[in-house]
């Protein structure tokens, strides 16, 4: 055992909360042709975290969905900074209000320390969102992005 297993860096969701925010996601495109990926991270240095969350959309290849209908949820944890960045398909009919109504909604539940609530809350707002834009056709629908959540530095 190391001297220094005692530091061990505590996850930030325990497994139940990881399966209940991956369930989540695929509960939300379930009803819908639309794709959310959840990404968190440490830290967004020197940058807003909306144009971090823009430039993972990209490096996750999330421009690529037929109907350009994706969405990211972004989270940096140390930095304490969120963005949810949806894709030109999807953001031009919700609008900034409703983006930035959900960003409320997850820093509510975040400064209460209801991290994994918090997101899955905003993963299940988006998902019927885009249901109502962009409803699952059983005939064409296919799941074009993983559901899992993306852990980055």
């Amino acid at each position: 055992m190391s001297l220094f297993s005692i530091f061990k860096k505590k996850d930030l969701f325990d497994p139940e909360e990881k399966l209940r925010i991956v369930e989540a996601v695929r509960n939300a495109e379930r009803m819908t042709s639309g794709e959310i990926r959840v990404f968190v991270e440490n830290r967004c240095s020197y940058m807003d975290a909306i144009d971090r969350a823009k430039e993972i959309f990209v490096e996750l290849k999330m421009h690529e969905t037929a109907d350009r209908n994706a969405v990211i949820v972004y989270v940096a944890l140390k930095d304490k900074q969120l963005a949810i960045f949806g894709d030109e398909g999807i953001h031009h009919k919700l609008g900034n209000e409703y983006w930035g109504t959900e960003v409320k909604k997850m820093i509510s539940n975040f400064n209460k320390e209801n991290y994994a609530d918090g997101i899955i809350e905003v993963v299940t707002d988006i998902g019927e969102a885009l249901t109502q834009l962009f409803p699952f056709n059983k005939d064409t629908d296919k799941n074009e992005l993983p559901d899992d959540i993306v852990f980055g530095r």
